[in-house]
């Protein structure tokens, strides 16, 4: 399956007034198989250390997945929703930008897999790498 091409700012259309309009996540890229999506590194996604919460992590893992599986489905019939998710935090970023690469695993008719990579921006290492398996049930 192949994502739909439709403009970056209708996707970003269904994030105000969500989580992801309050953390900042913003889409960039959408491909064929793949999103990617940014998110920043600041006091509102800080743990008390001062390090990217891996909550916030996780909230840009599934978002990646969320949207790009409702780039997959007919919408107007179905609703994509998380299942399962997991995530291994590599290492802390303290500030800058976090850039998502959400890749389609497995886009069956109710389940889809995403494996979703997020490094920094700046010197592009590892920071947290992820799955979110999503359910598509009927609207």
């Amino acid at each position: 399956m192949k994502l739909k091409q439709v403009p970056i700012a209708q996707v970003e259309s269904m994030f105000k007034n969500t989580m992801m309009d309050l953390l900042d996540i913003r889409c960039i890229e959408i491909g064929e198989d793949y999103i990617v999506a940014t998110m920043p590194v600041n006091a509102n996604t800080h743990q008390p250390m001062g390090l990217l919460h891996g909550g916030a992590s996780a909230a840009l893992i599934e978002s990646i997945g969320s949207m790009g599986s409702t780039l997959l489905i007919d919408i107007n019939r179905e609703v994509p929703v998380g299942l399962e998710i997991n995530a291994n935090h590599i290492r802390g970023m303290k500030s800058g930008l976090v850039r998502a690469m959400g890749k389609i695993v497995h886009a069956g008719s109710r389940t889809h897999v995403w494996q979703v990579d997020l490094f920094d921006d700046t010197t592009n290492k590892l920071v947290c790498t992820g799955r979110l398996t999503v359910m598509i049930i009927p609207r």
